[in-house]
């Protein structure tokens, strides 16, 4: 896979958005499933999908305030589920494979970061058992549609924040190791482009393609609701007055520039037979040269590439049967 794992001149670049990179695509019969779809970079995955023509369906936690948030938006629904309750993304599955529509497209959007430690309720850290684990199980469920779409394609959001933390096998929980929410979050962003590179080699002999990414630096997207306006500041995203810096080449991006490499992953024809890479800025990423320890917020504005730990094929099979054990289900 790391063979893969090159820029292919894809044309399009930091500054491009949602707009840019659908121009020409067609999407008319086309069904997406869009996590996290009733905010920030998930509203505007949905919103662009359905302009160009997809039939997007929504999952949410609170389906009436997802409602409001997508109205006016054509070809879009909403369906009730929420990561943290395994029952209801079976339940969501199981209504979605009852409709016996194809899915071409899911992308796993919806995420938490740098939170006080919190636990579901079996007692596994909140933004591993969000950020990865319900979407490993959201993904497994569907498998059947993401066949029947015979050439469907699952995006993963996961962040430049995956350098903050590998997987750590022996205690993903923090049940013996003091908690971070870094490096909670890194692990979690580790998990989603691991998670690809597993699913990928999986999914490739049924017309299946995974792809992780890193869609900017994006500070009004909610995401960030745990930091504050200090710390905002000291990482170069927001100026004096409190206001978003908006510069693509040091990766502060709009809603709509960051959406961009998301929809980009889910229909560029260009990444056709390529995939279980990482991208950013609607292109593969190199790899780092070399390991990069721990990062801080202001490191967003100036760090390429995807860590070495993070596209380990041996390290995403143990992740595979982590999950499999962790959320109780054989993913194939």
């Amino acid at each position: 896979m790391t063979d893969l794992q090159w820029p292919i001149g894809s044309g399009f670049g930091a500054a491009s958005t949602t707009h840019d990179v659908l121009e020409g695509i067609d999407l008319s019969g086309k069904v997406a499933v869009v996590t996290g779809g009733a905010s920030g970079l998930g509203r505007e995955t949905a919103r662009a999908l359905a302009a160009a023509g997809a039939r997007v369906i929504v999952p949410a936690r609170d389906p009436g305030r997802a409602a409001t948030a997508l109205a006016g938006l054509r070809g879009v629904e909403v369906e009730p589920m929420d990561l943290l309750d395994p029952a209801s993304i079976d339940a969501f599955a199981a209504r979605f494979l009852g409709s016996r529509r194809p899915l071409h497209v899911l992308v796993n959007c919806a995420a938490i970061m740098a939170c006080p430690l919190a636990r579901d309720a079996r007692g596994y850290e909140s933004q591993l058992a969000t950020n990865h684990l319900g979407h490993f199980q959201l993904t497994a469920r569907l498998r059947p549609a993401l066949r029947r779409a015979e050439g469907a394609r699952v995006v993963s959001v996961s962040s430049l924040g995956h350098r903050h933390s590998a997987v750590v096998f022996d205690d993903p929980n923090f049940q013996r190791r003091p908690y971070h929410p870094w490096a909670a979050y890194g692990q979690s962003k580790t998990a989603n482009v691991l998670f690809a590179v597993a699913l990928d080699a999986r999914g490739e002999r049924e017309g299946l393609r995974a792809f992780s990414l890193h869609p900017g630096a994006i500070v009004d997207t909610g995401l960030g609701k745990h930091l504050s306006a200090q710390e905002l500041r000291a990482a170069g995203v927001l100026d004096a007055q409190g206001r978003p810096i908006r510069d693509p080449s040091r990766q502060l991006k709009t809603v709509e520039q960051g959406a961009a490499t998301i929809v980009w992953c889910a229909t560029s024809p260009r990444l056709e037979g390529r995939g279980g890479v990482y991208c950013e800025s609607c292109e593969v990423a190199r790899v780092m040269p070399a390991q990069v320890g721990p990062t801080t917020m202001a490191d967003a504005t100036r760090l390429t590439g995807v860590a070495r730990h993070a596209i380990d094929p041996e390290a995403a099979e143990r992740l595979w049967a982590l999950s499999e054990r962790l959320v109780g289900i054989d993913a194939g």
